[in-house]
């Protein structure tokens, strides 16, 4: 009956209803705790799709749950109803009064997109979650978002001036400010669901006792961030209930509803004026917590736009995760804790001023050890490590998470100390810490303690300590919701928070609005209990998974569990990085990093095979991946879903037979030595004639792509026939080895020439050695024992002769990386300690130069005084595990070369992929979302540098332009 209702809505609707069990695995689980299989999935097309959802939830009795990025921390849009997820279809910004202050937007628009279309006309919508590049402006308004700038911009409710919404009978409503007059005639109005609203809020908000009871309860007024429940304490100093205070405005109940009172389809926001254009940072050092939070208060007084801590767990957890420890840069020692406090002027000079104020009045105090302030990129970093934290704290290793639970809390400033003094006291009972980190100056920090939701002990634990700690809220006056939300994490503790008879009215307004429940229901009120239906059954049974690749300190299955739901993977091309390319192009959930994890989490945990890879769904979710390496360095959970790929094929490969296709790709080291036997001879067979395509169509690659050709002669043959009789004897200052990749030995093989002419020019004893190739095909296709082979005789061939003194040097980076990327988890446990000794002393020949010329032994001097513009693509790669600057700095050399580096991120080739006929489109479309406009607008004369052949060959394919190694480019610039 229901399959049937289903196949007929997804007939009627304009947009799409998935009811398959891989979508409805996928939309089972936000950033929260929880878990709970969906009926279906909606993706709406419009206004219209949105009133057929309404009557079918109606006629069928079941619910709507509407999502956008779903990175909602307390279960708001897990449910067993329909997920309505506006994300991909609610984008446009409608309508911008500049003059006015005012923006009106759909749902699904990202809050740093619209503060990139605001920027031109000097506006800024002010409320910035940690998820600002992903987080959309629906779901801020859904839990009242606030952010670490609230002490100045306060939260979303205060800037949201008018929504359209559909009610729970499907009628269009409207909800503004009104006038007393306006007011009156609303609550008499012909009947109609929004007249009963209006007359039944009067009704219920007139009761004086009822206010009474409100004032007496609710948190207190001085607690800007307070999200217990419905706000009726705002709706109570409305005109209608309270001489002289300002006008009604539903808009004040929807903000922080959770999308249980009626579905937002367009939203009215006001936007100030851009901040000052100076941002100083005073991250100030202290040996403890308590110490960070006493200067906290004397730190508001001196009226800064915020003021976030940094405790020591997220400071130990950057030290591992390859982005951010970066960007710890500014840290003296082993702090307790670091407070972020943040000035905005308009010059340096009155930010320089007013921190030297506050650090003399923190040293008087004796609080405070070091007092460095930044600036420019420099705070950016800052703040990125901030926000940070929360995908920081799943790094840990094992089955023991910081849990949110109690993460959302709020107190009064000056009650902070005190409060948190308290608050690990409690933890320090069950011998449990917590993570202390965020809006310290607005009295919230985001408190997680460490526990094993896996274990029954865990799980009580969870709840013991939620009861606790609301009753120690409840003793401060504070709120147990300060921007998360209440969901279904903290719903059940309302009761207890705001009074038996509020709580009632808090029901009694989701009966009003929503009586049939069809809004996302068991939110806020009549929540299930908080220990329930979470990702982790207490006492399930960990599988016994037999991996290729080792996960340092933890399983595959940990691995994969480190994903926390952050949604940081769907980032799209304006928020700039790489991950996550296939995301960023169709926008579809299916496609993030996150989808992945949680596949593999789902089918790992629960499969009943023998064989537990060995599922098509997990495949399908799989398959767009580019293994691109964005999510081991840009996930703050360093989740590496490349290399969770290669060893889930290996092992479905185990169960299905390795397809032809794969085979060919993995195999392409031999091949290429078997054609470069008579390199013309393939080249012209293989070329763009009827031949060649019909090789591709036969093998399954793209026709409208060209195969890579072969170049003349190998590089191992040219080193040792030419080079090596006809080189000069010479003083060199350094030996160097070089790692003879499979691509630029046969394919790229001028490259491989002009490496060793420069290296040698510049004063390096070029060597290279017989070595086996780097496996990165066999990898790419998940044929990891053949790469394990490869790999290991690798790692014995180089170990005895590489040291610091002789380093490795490599020209493709997604081969020469494998010595620090996947080698020492790849290599058999016996060879892991020199792998691991190996790695070091492995460089891009990008990487090399640059150090070289750091250490002034290569110098503008020996380079061209010609005028040069370069326009720069980084490799994926590159960028996760080195970085694109170091090629930056070489091609900088040539005293008047200007390097402009592309703001892409994955250009869509990555090895094979783009060559895949059916992953063409896509690839193409990866390309088009940054890089190949950026290579189109270059002048002809510009040059284009890659350091990926894949890169070189997508730049060619998408743009008809040729793309140089940077190597070549500082060839051609020798003197």
């Amino acid at each position: 009956m229901m399959k049937e209702a289903l196949r007929q809505l997804s007939a009627d609707m304009e947009g799409i209803l998935y009811t398959d069990d891989t979508m409805r695995t996928l939309y089972a689980t936000d950033a929260s705790a929880y878990r709970e299989m969906p009926l279906a999935v909606a993706i709406p097309a419009g206004v219209n799709d949105l009133k057929l959802l309404i009557a079918f939830a109606r006629l069928h009795h079941t619910s709507l749950i509407p999502r956008t990025a779903g990175t909602s921390l307390a279960g708001q849009v897990v449910g067993h109803g329909i997920v309505v997820d506006v994300s991909r279809t609610f984008t446009k910004i409608l309508e911008l009064n500049a003059q006015e202050n005012w923006v009106r937007v759909q749902p699904g628009v990202i809050r740093d997109e619209l503060n990139l279309f605001l920027k031109p006309h000097g506006l800024y919508f002010g409320p910035e979650t940690s998820t600002a590049n992903r987080a959309m402006i629906g779901g801020m308004v859904g839990n009242n978002s606030c952010g670490s700038n609230s002490v100045v911009y306060g939260s979303t409710r205060d800037h949201l001036l008018e929504v359209k919404a559909l009610l729970s009978d499907g009628s269009e409503v409207t909800f503004g400010a009104l006038s007393l007059d306006d007011f009156e005639a609303k609550c008499e109005a012909p009947p109609s669901l929004e007249t009963t609203l209006y007359r039944e809020t009067r009704r219920l908000l007139g009761n004086h006792a009822t206010q009474a009871e409100i004032r007496q309860e609710f948190p207190r007024k001085s607690i800007t961030r307070r999200n217990t429940g419905y706000a009726v304490d705002l709706l109570v100093d409305t005109a209608p209930f309270t001489a002289g205070t300002e006008d009604f405005n539903f808009c004040k109940l929807l903000a922080g509803s959770e999308g249980t009172l009626a579905f937002i389809t367009e939203i009215k926001l006001h936007v100030n004026p851009l901040p000052p254009k100076e941002t100083g940072l005073l991250c100030v050092h202290f040996h403890s917590i308590d110490e960070a939070l006493r200067a906290n208060i004397i730190a508001m007084q001196f009226k800064p736009s915020a003021s976030e801590l940094i405790d020591h767990y997220i400071l130990e957890c950057t030290k591992d995760n390859i982005e951010q420890s970066k960007n710890r840069f500014f840290v003296q020692g082993d702090p307790g804790a670091i407070l972020v406090v943040e000035f905005l002027r308009n010059e340096r000079d009155a930010i320089r001023e007013i921190a030297g104020q506050l650090q003399t009045a923190l040293e008087a105090a004796g609080l405070g050890y070091h007092f460095p302030l930044l600036f420019g990129d420099d705070s950016k970093k800052i703040w990125s490590l901030r926000k940070a934290g929360l995908g920081l704290l799943s790094n840990l290793p094992g089955d023991e998470k910081a849990v949110p639970v109690i993460e959302d809390t709020a107190v009064a400033v000056e009650d902070l100390p005190a409060y948190i003094r308290d608050f690990n006291e409690i933890l320090a009972k069950y011998g449990l810490y917590s993570v202390h980190y965020a809006h310290a100056g607005s009295g919230e920090i985001h408190l997680r303690p460490i526990l094993n939701l896996k274990t029954a002990e865990g799980n009580q634990l969870f709840r013991t300590i939620a009861e606790e700690i609301a009753t120690l809220v409840k003793k401060y006056k504070g709120s147990l919701s300060g921007e998360h939300g209440d969901g279904r994490l903290r719903g059940e503790f309302i009761r207890q928070m705001v009074g038996e008879k509020n709580y009632e009215l808090l029901r009694n307004i989701k009966q009003l609005w929503d009586p049939q429940h069809i809004f996302n229901p068991n939110k806020i009120v009549d929540t299930p209990s908080m220990n329930s239906m979470l990702r982790y059954t207490p006492g399930q049974q960990a599988p016994d998974l037999k991996t290729i690749f080792h996960f340092p300190h933890q399983t595959l299955l940990q691995h994969a569990e480190q994903c926390n739901g952050s949604g940081d993977c769907r980032k799209t091309p304006a928020s700039g990085g790489t991950m996550c390319p296939s995301y960023m192009a169709t926008r579809n959930e299916k496609d993030t990093t996150r989808a992945r994890a949680n596949i593999l989490r789902e089918f790992l945990t629960h499969s009943k095979k023998e064989n537990k890879f060995d599922h098509q769904e997990i495949y399908e979710v799989l398959d767009l991946c580019l293994a691109c390496k964005g999510c081991k360095s840009e996930c703050p959970s360093n989740v590496d879903m490349a290399k969770l790929k290669m060893e889930f094929l290996q092992h479905y490969y185990d169960a299905n037979g390795v397809p032809l296709r794969a085979r060919m790709i993995g195999n392409i080291a031999k091949l290429n030595g078997l054609a470069s036997l008579a390199p013309r001879m393939y080249n012209a067979i293989t070329g763009d004639h009827a031949v060649g395509q019909l090789i591709k169509k036969c093998s399954g690659f793209a026709t409208q792509r060209a195969l890579p050709t072969l170049y003349k002669t190998t590089l191992r043959h040219w080193y040792q026939k030419v080079w090596l009789p006809a080189r000069p004897a010479s003083n060199y200052r350094q030996q160097v080895y070089l790692f003879c990749d499979e691509f630029t030995n046969y394919n790229d093989t001028e490259i491989g020439i002009k490496t060793v002419q420069l290296l040698d020019a510049l004063g390096y004893e070029v060597l290279l050695i017989a070595h086996p190739e780097s496996g990165r095909a066999y990898m790419s296709k998940g044929l990891l024992r053949k790469a394990r082979t490869l790999a290991e005789e690798n790692v014995r061939r180089f170990s005895g002769i590489i040291s610091a003194h002789t380093p490795l040097l490599g020209i493709e980076p997604s081969a020469i990386l494998s010595f620090r990327d996947e080698y020492p988890d790849l290599v058999s446990e016996a060879l892991r300690p020199a792998a691991h000794a190996l790695a070091p002393h492995v460089f891009l020949v990008d990487e090399f130069l640059a150090a070289q010329a750091d250490a002034g032994f290569i110098t503008a001097n020996q380079f061209t005084s010609d005028t040069r513009q370069i326009k720069l693509h980084g490799h994926c790669q590159q960028k996760a595990l080195s970085a694109i600057t170091y090629s930056k700095k070489i091609l900088s050399l040539p005293a008047n070369y200007a390097v402009d580096v592309i703001p892409s991120g994955c250009c869509g080739m990555a090895g094979s992929f783009g060559y895949e006929k059916e992953h063409y489109d896509l690839s193409m479309q990866i390309g088009e979302m940054v890089l190949f406009p950026a290579v189109r607008q270059a002048s002809a004369d510009t040059l284009i540098a890659a350091a990926g052949t894949s890169c070189r060959h997508q730049v060619k394919d998408g743009t008809g332009r040729k793309a140089q190694h940077p190597v070549e480019i500082l060839h051609a610039a020798l003197k």
